[in-house]
């Protein structure tokens, strides 16, 4: 007798509860319980309190500005270094390897790292400055206001711009070189064969790597917990970093989740502006 139950079904059938325990029933819950008021009941406070939290602004401003000036420069530094390790003629492997080494640190190890780099006292920053005959009294590196976003922005900098370079290298591997040499016949400059070669074929990479990193720097939050904790005072506080203080140190888990999700969504926007943005034939 043929079991009742398709084959199909009973070799899917653990994999998608373990997908609903782990996956839709917490997205569930997490939205029940941005709509549920503190005493019980159905609420929408959590997400009207939004718009008067001045908190909520300025950590939002500070992650959007985070974000913009770290994947700006992390692309352009990724950028040149793909350009250039594409046309070393020896040592490309070497070159490589050298420059993707930061990558391979977990991000908390970066951090822990640079934490005690950039302490004032025996720091190898200020120690090397000093011995240049630099005084660094006054140069506090995260704990001033003034560098504090600065110095977290350069951690990042420092670890994640080899992913761009990574992704931008594979993709400039594979453009033919058929338009390299049809551009040279045509008597193309440099800066001829990277506007209209290069970056052309290479804009489905430049997309790619442009949105993922967007997504993760919206999130920044292991990197600047180690380093500032959100100091001095509110100077690189992030939306991640103030969900994360709203329900674990307060306990207001029903604004916390409201937080979430209004950052999903302005996270959502942001990353299809982006793409219509590097390739709006992909929207229409």
């Amino acid at each position: 007798m043929r079991s009742p139950i398709p084959e199909g079904v009973k070799w899917a059938g653990p994999a998608v509860a373990l997908l609903f325990a782990l996956s839709v029933y917490p997205l569930a819950y997490s939205v029940k319980v941005s709509l549920t008021a503190p005493g019980g009941g159905f609420t929408l406070r959590n997400y009207t309190r939004l718009l008067s939290d001045e908190f909520f602004h300025a950590a939002a401003a500070q992650t959007l500005f985070y974000t913009s000036a770290a994947l700006i420069v992390e692309f352009l530094l990724g950028l040149g270094l793909a350009l250039l390790a594409d046309s070393l003629l020896r040592g490309r492997g070497l070159f490589r390897a050298g420059l993707l080494a930061p990558m391979l640190l977990p991000p908390v190890v970066a951090a822990v790292i640079w934490r005690l780099m950039y302490n004032p006292q025996f720091g190898v920053l200020n120690g090397t400055l000093r011995v240049l005959g630099i005084d660094t009294s006054k140069i506090t590196w995260t704990s001033g206001e003034g560098s504090a976003m600065l110095s977290v922005l350069l951690v990042d900098i420092w670890e994640w711009t080899p992913f761009i370079f990574l992704l931008l290298s594979a993709g400039l591997q594979a453009i033919p070189a058929e338009p390299y040499e049809a551009a040279r016949v045509d008597g193309a400059s440099a800066w001829q064969v990277l506007r209209d070669v290069t970056l052309p074929l290479l804009r489905p990479t430049i997309l790619l790597a442009l949105v993922l990193r967007a997504m993760d720097l919206m999130r920044i939050f292991d990197q600047i917990f180690i380093l500032t904790q959100g100091g001095p005072g509110f100077a690189t506080e992030t939306v991640s970093l103030y969900i994360y203080r709203t329900a674990f140190r307060f306990f207001n888990f029903g604004y916390a989740a409201a937080m979430s999700f209004v950052g999903l969504a302005v996270t959502t926007i942001l990353t299809r502006s982006l793409i219509r943005l590097i390739n709006p034939r992909r929207t229409r």
